[in-house]
């Protein structure tokens, strides 16, 4: 997982799916502030500044504030939209979908579906088999590898003689 404190988040969990209900003054309190702009204030980061952009690591993506799980690395596809893209999230539970008309446009907002984080939009210009662009924020987004394939990784290592 990434390096925020979720020591002091009471409902950061990987597995806890029920609904998260905080004021507002507890998630400023347990987020940093980078992720709080985003999912809590519905902010958004500058293309191409998310570390998982280009990232092509194997295993699943949480939310940020709250440890839910939201998408599967095989659905991650590069969209040339400067935030990383996902075709389908891991469950239909894990997204809520609300419009979004600020900006003067119209969009689906994609929210955590535990805790309301907003995450990004989804847009219907993605790759088969959903056709489905989620394009979201990075920030709001912690990553863990893939146990199989971290657990081949490592026996591969030490197959290799020190040289």
């Amino acid at each position: 997982m990434d390096t925020i404190n979720k020591k002091n988040n009471p409902v950061y969990s990987n597995t806890d799916t029920s609904k998260v209900n905080m004021k507002e003054e507890e998630w400023k309190k347990v987020l940093p502030e980078d992720v709080y702009n985003i999912a809590r204030l519905k902010g958004t980061e500058r293309p191409w500044s998310s570390k998982y952009e280009a990232f092509n690591e194997k295993g699943t993506y949480y939310c940020a504030a709250c440890g839910n799980a939201l998408f599967r690395s095989d659905t991650k596809f590069e969209s040339g939209c400067g935030w990383p893209s996902f075709y389908e999230p891991i469950s239909k539970e894990s997204i809520i979908y609300t419009e979004d008309n600020t900006l003067g446009m119209r969009r689906t907002e994609v929210q955590c579906g535990r805790c309301k984080a907003h995450l990004g939009h989804v847009f219907d210009d993605g790759p088969k088999p959903t056709g489905l662009r989620y394009c979201i924020n990075g920030v709001v987004l912690d990553f863990a590898k893939a146990k199989e394939a971290e657990k081949k990784y490592n026996e591969k290592k030490e197959e290799k003689p020190n040289n």
